[in-house]
């Protein structure tokens, strides 16, 4: 995590994450916290903690927060800060292409389903880092639906975490 120049990420994941990110006290918190972020909506963002805009996680992120007592985490001022991230509403390819062209550390892109089959779609990712948690839903949105063609991927590295989370990364 820290090793990445710039998170990005869709407005649904940032409105999920800003709810969280800047109360937590996890290792995690300082990376997230600290990294520039740039936020991709071609609406913008207008408000915040709205239905619609958040996602489940905005829910258990409160829940957490909660139970642990820390600080309220219900947004509702329409500006945008988690640490000023930009906010970014051009067409996402040129954008991304813009951003990989850039000298510095790798973009780390957080994010739904979504934004990640767009993503895959345009063929803008170049490594995939896939955490596989030990739940089953029975329902969600496929990660690789929008494919114009197969994907041939590496297998680079599989760590298995304690918790039973395995993390595998693969490469084009």
């Amino acid at each position: 995590m820290g090793g990445a120049g710039v998170h990005i990420m869709g407005s649904h994941t940032f409105n999920d994450m800003i709810a969280y990110w800047p109360y937590s006290t996890e290792p995690f918190a300082a990376p997230m916290n600290e990294i520039p972020k740039i936020v991709f909506s071609k609406k913008g963002i207008t408000a915040l903690n709205k239905p619609g805009l958040t996602t489940g996680a905005f829910k258990d992120s409160t829940i957490y927060s909660d139970e642990k007592g820390l600080k309220d985490n219900t947004i509702t001022s329409p500006g945008v800060s988690w640490t000023d991230a930009e906010i970014i509403g051009g067409d996402l390819e040129t954008e991304i292409k813009q951003l990989k062209e850039q000298p510095g550390k790798d973009l780390l892109a957080h994010g739904g389903a979504g934004f990640a089959q767009s993503l895959a779609k345009l063929n803008l990712i170049d490594e995939y880092r896939l955490l596989i948690h030990p739940v089953a839903l029975g329902q969600g949105l496929p990660l690789f639906s929008a494919l114009p063609n197969q994907l041939y991927l590496k297998l680079i590295s599989t760590t298995v975490f304690d918790s039973g989370i395995v993390a595998n990364v693969y490469r084009r």
